[in-house]
């Protein structure tokens, strides 16, 4: 009941900061500068965007900047960017964060890579499916701490941007025409903006998709892309372009959809997940959402280590040797168990025979999904480098 009570306060911050009246003059932005362009590859499409926040290059900007800027922190010392490195395909590769006041963290950093793209945006929470919202928790979030901004520390936060030339002209010119444009509700758009913004489109497999062109893999990788598409089964919970089935019914609930129990743990043989990290449970306290968490996008998956959740996996041959084993086996001490019997297990991981060739092969494609451009790209890169 903890982390329900969590997430209501990470929710009631997120709706006060999205109304007008909270934390500025909430305007829009909707005329904000010149178009935005995406300049997406053949076979991308252009990502949805919530109608009152606006893709504009300037609010874009000022999310960038605010993205690695450490005075958005409570005590002025960690930046969205200390748990997001770009060159890390926007990951820490930490087995989980850490926080500004040195709070650890529970959960492994996500990619941010394509995020525009994603249904679902978080480990645990099925309801934070919008930007605007999930950007709110680590900004506000107590447990853990991550950015550390509260009641007591917020108004000095917004005087540090308040009392920069530079700063004033960047949410001027984000949101025109507002009295006040340096506020939360502003910040939470700027950072939004900046984060759809980061798109990953120029991996050999996207090369691939895009030519026909077999020579874009290696041979290895070609391999891999047929187990992977085909015996293996790694495309039911990884498919559609951004390889986290988000391109599924709509219709479907959210846990069906983007979230499963993948047989990671069953301490001692009853189903449960260890209680700091229980997934989808919880939020809804349902035993079926034991052990749900989301599926993450593939892309760059080279690039992103340690995995799962909690970063309990080192590596991506380890990764795959557990879904080709069905589940994961605890032998001893205090997470003991044998994740492959979990009852709550999703029907979708059923293991598959592979030859440490072929665990090879799943290896080599996964690696095939690295972009290494969108890992210097100056769009996404550091303003005050």
């Amino acid at each position: 009941m903890k982390n329900i009570q969590r997430l209501s306060t990470f929710l009631i911050v997120a709706c006060l900061l999205a109304l007008p009246g909270c934390g500025g003059s909430g305007g829009s932005g909707q005329t904000a500068g010149e178009p935005f362009r995406w300049n997406l590859p053949a076979g991308f499409p252009e990502p949805a965007v919530p109608a009152d926040n606006p893709m504009t290059p300037a609010k874009v900007e000022l999310g960038r900047h605010l993205f690695y800027d450490p005075r958005l922190s409570g005590n002025g010392t960690q930046s969205c960017s200390d748990c997001h490195l770009q060159e890390k395909a926007f990951t820490d590769g930490n087995i989980v964060s850490t926080g500004s006041t040195g709070d650890p963290g529970v959960r492994n950093a996500p990619t941010l890579v394509n995020v525009a793209y994603r249904v679902a945006l978080t480990w645990p929470n099925p309801v934070l499916t919008v930007l605007e919202r999930q950007v709110v928790v680590p900004m506000f979030g107590e447990f853990p701490v991550e950015m550390g901004i509260t009641d007591g520390n917020k108004e000095s936060v917004l005087a540090r941007f308040r009392s920069e030339a530079s700063y004033r002209d960047l949410f001027a010119r984000s949101f025109p025409g507002e009295a006040d444009p340096v506020s939360f509700n502003n910040i939470v758009k700027a950072l939004s903006a900046f984060n759809r913004s980061i798109i990953s489109a120029d991996s050999p497999y996207d090369r691939f998709v895009q030519t026909g062109n077999p020579a874009a893999l290696s041979d290895a990788a070609l391999r891999g892309k047929d187990l992977f598409f085909g015996r293996a089964g790694c495309f039911h919970c990884h498919g559609g372009p951004n390889l986290d089935r988000s391109d599924l019914d709509p219709s479907l609930p959210w846990t069906d959809r983007s979230y499963h129990n993948i047989g990671l743990y069953n301490l001692n043989g009853t189903g449960n997940y260890p209680g700091n990290n229980m997934g989808v449970f919880e939020i809804s306290g349902r035993p079926p959402d034991m052990g749900k968490f989301l599926t993450p996008s593939l892309r760059n998956v080279a690039l992103t280590a340690p995995y799962m959740h909690d970063g309990s996996v080192a590596t991506l041959e380890e990764a795959v040797r557990i879904f080709a084993e069905g589940g994961r086996v605890i032998p001893t001490g205090p997470y003991a168990g044998d994740g492959r019997s979990n009852p709550w297990k999703s029907g979708l991981i059923t293991g598959f025979a592979a030859t440490d060739g072929e665990i090879a092969d799943l290896v080599a494609f996964l690696n095939s999904l690295t972009d290494n451009a969108v890992l210097t790209d100056p769009r996404f890169s550091n303003p005050f480098h």
